[in-house]
């Protein structure tokens, strides 16, 4: 009998406990999070340098923030770090230009970034004429 009691007891300051936990983690959220809903972000500002992790700036009425950001250090700076874009295959190489193009289409700006609905990007051609036959090497069949 005293088992079972030992064991109800252990269990009700269990639930205390967790229900406690769980109390303070909504009460944290509250003090931290905002009623504003209108949040104008800026871009992400890298701490040094044209990379890595920075910050980006908000306000919204009279109250601001600052919120830890990262830019990917192959990212195309023309567009802008907040500007997701959906690109095409590369077109054929130019003997003109020497340049393969291909455009993307806006998947999503994020923060409220100004982004172009469409962008076009080049690159050189390859001076080297690709083999299929080395990437089928891996998976063929034995």
């Amino acid at each position: 009998m005293q088992v079972r009691s030992l064991f109800l007891l252990l269990a009700l300051i269990l639930v205390a406990v967790t229900a406690e936990a769980g109390k303070n983690k909504k009460e944290k959220a509250k003090k931290d999070g905002s009623k504003c809903e209108d949040w104008r972000w800026g871009p992400c500002v890298p701490n040094s340098k044209d990379c890595g992790l920075g910050y980006r700036e908000g306000t919204c009425k009279e109250e601001s923030k600052k919120l830890k950001c990262k830019i990917p250090c192959n990212w195309k700076k023309k567009f802008g770090a907040d500007c997701k874009y959906k690109f095409e295959s590369w077109g054929g190489c130019s003997a003109q230009t020497g340049l393969k193009t291909r455009s993307g289409i806006l998947k999503k700006a994020l923060y409220n970034a100004q982004c172009e609905e469409t962008v076009y990007v080049t690159k050189p051609c390859s001076s080297k004429i690709k083999s299929k036959s080395k990437a089928k090497k891996g998976k063929g069949k034995d």
